[in-house]
């Protein structure tokens, strides 16, 4: 038991077939309540008590533990906050067919098969939610809540009013196949949303892609195109700078070869005495010291050097002077090597061409050839990618045309179902309303088309014709407040078991019937007990006397305050209750004969 409740659980006496139940109902300090502990059992329940002692502030407390707002002054004067707990019993194997949050809590939960829900209030509005005495948030109550019980108030018909709770009626209808075809409905659409929103992600980015590798083309192009090399490079460096001083080249060694051969052979300027060049006094010298040889050995050693000294010279005055003849071409065949011997390259301004383009490479890649190279690796490799994203899209493509014709598959079958289905729950809802005192109603299913969703392409609409000769209508607009009751029961009733397993809760929905129409409804709230628990606030003793279980609310004032209590009436004890909601005052024998009636009838 979780905090705030008092006593040991005592489990219901009557289990019976249910699959899933409301045992216990506690409320504190809400309202007029001070303090209520209702131990409810299986089949019908129902709460009764003179108008304003407080039978909807129990439908607050259910409302409560739905997870609905908690609006304000609902805790009682003087006390610090309002606390709200129902003990749900569950069998383990309902977790499945309820959802596996539900599953988990009911294997977690204190006792096997319970799950507790509960709620405080403090007086300054801030609530706390607790599932299984742990705190969890209001929306864990509103989901495992409304998978327990389900509360139909005064002028709150939701199954009838909600095209979705509609559908679901109707697919209950469906057979037991109907849970795997909206599973696997919801699958297939699940699917193409997804491959719509990555479909629509690759052509949000197809321009984009597109305009990435035309620049990746061209870089690749403009690398490959000129193919830098660290070695090329350095070679181009060097020839350029030759280029650059080719006139200072041919300048300086043309002079060297004057000053060697003289003016007549060289042809330049200034020489040596007499115009001759250092070669030809160089071999005046040596012959004459060959005058003289082989008189003296060491004057002899001096002319074989001046011999070889005139020949050298002789030689390289002949080389400068070929130097000069030739510097153009060899420098030319220089560049062209430098180059990687490219046809027609080799003049200062090709050379400089494609040194200026392979430094622009250099600037926009990194600031070395070798950035260059890796930068057009990494271009090729992102290419790939790119390419590879194309062929994705398609498919992508095809995966989703794929994936639309299993959705319409899916969605087929569930109109086909629906479609039969409709037929047989009309007439079932018409032969429900007939024992309703609706004899004469007329209520078709009406199926149409709409966007496919997860449950399918299908809209559901409840038409009825409550009376004959006058055309049909939505439910939710025709039918009037006694009526609505009526076709709720009709509905809940035809839909075979659509709420078996969950809690019906019904706040005073026979508000605007009496009599025998009464009397029907109570036997239908009756006949819906014996598939699931159901709990009625009512005011009605009609229905109140065919009860399994009665609880009483009564308002008693006091000096200081005012509070309602909430009791089990013992057998005893409903009779007289029946006869005060039939309208007797004290003892009046008449009233506790037809209470006594009541009771035998039912």
């Amino acid at each position: 038991m979780v905090p705030g409740a008092h006593g040991r659980h005592v489990r219901p006496r009557a289990l019976v077939h249910l699959l899933a139940m409301l045992a216990e109902l506690r409320v504190e300090n809400l309202l007029l309540i001070e303090q209520a502990h209702l131990r409810l059992s299986g089949g019908l329940n129902v709460l009764t008590g003179e108008t304003g002692a407080g039978k909807t502030v129990l439908a607050h407390a259910l409302d409560l533990l739905l997870g609905g707002r908690s609006r304000a002054g609902i805790v009682r004067p003087g006390a610090e906050e309002a606390y709200v707990e129902g003990v749900f019993e569950i069998p383990p194997e309902l977790g499945e067919a309820i959802g596996q949050e539900l599953s988990e809590l009911v294997c977690g939960g204190g006792e096997q098969g319970e799950v507790v829900l509960a709620r405080r209030v403090r007086a300054d509005g801030r609530t706390r939610a607790l599932v299984n005495g742990r705190t969890a948030a209001v929306a864990d109550l509103r989901s495992i809540g409304g998978a327990l019980l389900r509360f139909y108030a005064q002028h709150e018909h939701r199954s009838l009013t909600l095209a979705s709770a509609q559908l679901a009626i109707l697919d209950s209808r469906c057979g037991s196949e109907q849970p795997g075809r909206l599973r696997a409905c919801a699958q297939a659409y699940g699917r193409v949303r997804e491959l719509e929103r990555r479909k629509e992600e690759l052509e949000s980015t197809r321009l984009e892609r597109d305009r990435e590798l035309d620049l990746l083309d061209f870089e690749v192009a403009e690398i490959d195109a000129l193919a830098p090399d660290p070695q090329e490079h350095e070679r181009m460096l060097a020839a350029r700078e030759r280029l650059r001083a080719l006139d200072s080249l041919l300048a300086a060694a043309g002079a060297a070869a004057g000053c060697l051969l003289g003016e007549d052979a060289a042809g330049s300027g200034d020489t040596g005495p007499g115009g001759a060049g250092a070669a030809q006094l160089v071999a005046q010298a040596s012959g004459a010291l060959g005058a003289v040889e082989g008189v003296d050995g060491q004057l002899d050693a001096l002319g074989e050097r001046l011999r070889g000294l005139a020949l050298e010279t002789q030689e390289l005055a002949y080389e400068l002077s070929a130097y000069c003849e030739h510097a153009v071409e060899g420098a030319q065949e220089r560049s062209d090597g430098a180059a990687g011997g490219s046809s027609g390259a080799g003049s200062l301004e090709e050379l400089e061409e494609r040194l200026a383009a392979i430094e622009r490479l250099v600037r926009k890649h990194g600031g070395s050839i070798e950035s260059v190279h890796e930068h057009a690796r990494a271009a090729r490799a992102r290419r790939g990618q790119l390419a590879a994203a194309r062929v994705s899209a398609g498919e992508v493509e095809q995966q989703l045309d794929d994936a639309r014709a299993e959705l319409q598959r899916h969605l087929r079958a569930l109109t086909r179902a629906r479609k039969a289905a409709a037929g047989p729950f009309s007439r079932d809802v018409a032969a429900q309303l007939a024992t309703l005192a609706m004899p004469n109603a007329g209520f078709e299913v009406a199926l149409d088309r709409c966007e496919a969703g997860a449950s399918g392409a299908d809209t559901v609409e409840f038409v009825i014709a409550p009376n004959p000769g006058v055309p049909g209508g939505p439910v939710r607009e025709i039918a009037s407040g006694g009526e609505l009751s009526r076709v709720m029961l009709a509905i809940l009733s035809a839909a075979q078991g659509h709420e078996s397993g969950t809690t019906l809760v019904f706040d005073e929905v026979d508000a605007g019937i009496g009599g025998h129409t009464a009397r029907a409804v109570g036997s239908r709230l009756r006949e819906l007990s014996k598939e699931c628990q159901v709990i009625c606030i009512t005011h009605l003793p009609q229905i109140a006397s065919l009860a399994d279980r009665h609880f009483s609310i009564v308002k008693q004032a006091g000096r200081s305050a005012t509070r309602t209590d909430v009791r089990e009436l013992a057998a005893e004890e409903v009779v007289e209750e029946l006869a005060r909601m039939l309208g007797a005052e004290g003892e009046q024998d008449g009233a506790r004969r037809h209470a006594e009636a009541l009771m035998r009838a039912a």
